[in-house]
């Protein structure tokens, strides 16, 4: 692997069950453990489901707006928490895609790119989750992680 192929983030603690991530470039996003005073908060599970959300809607609005800009693009990704003999973990993981583009019949001038960007979308989706998309391929593949403590 090369020094390009590393990717990390930073996680510091705020306070308790507080946390903020960041990124190489220094973009953050706050986090916890799902009890911040307005109940708002991004748990690490929903962080986990926004990145596999986030994933594949980059690859499939890649493909798809260069033909037409979507009047609508939302990703809806559920998952079940259980705590069974493997510990806790999420079963019956679900990328759901609600995406519209304009009526190419209702003038929109684009020489039927709305109808183009409609036909390839499935293949668009299909694509993402068999071979693009990093985090959704990671979860599928299995890969090993490892924990471990630094001397501070």
């Amino acid at each position: 692997m090369t020094d390009n192929s590393l990717r990390s983030v930073t996680v510091e603690r705020t306070g308790p069950g507080h946390f903020v991530a960041t990124n190489a470039r220094g973009g953050t996003i706050a986090f916890g453990g799902g009890a911040s005073d307005d109940g708002t908060e991004f748990t690490p599970v929903e962080l986990l489901l926004a990145a596999l959300g986030g994933c594949t809607a980059i690859d499939v609005d890649i493909a798809t707006s260069r033909h037409a800009e979507p009047t609508r693009f939302s990703v809806a990704v559920t998952g079940n928490k259980v705590n069974d003999e493997h510990g806790n973990h999420l079963t019956d993981l679900t990328v759901t895609f609600s995406v519209s583009f304009p009526d190419d019949a209702e003038g929109s001038g684009d020489g039927g790119g709305a109808d183009r960007a409609r036909a390839i979308l499935p293949r668009a989706v299909k694509s993402s989750h068999d071979r693009l998309c990093t985090v959704s391929r990671t979860v599928e593949l299995g890969t090993p992680v490892t924990a471990r403590v630094e001397e501070a």
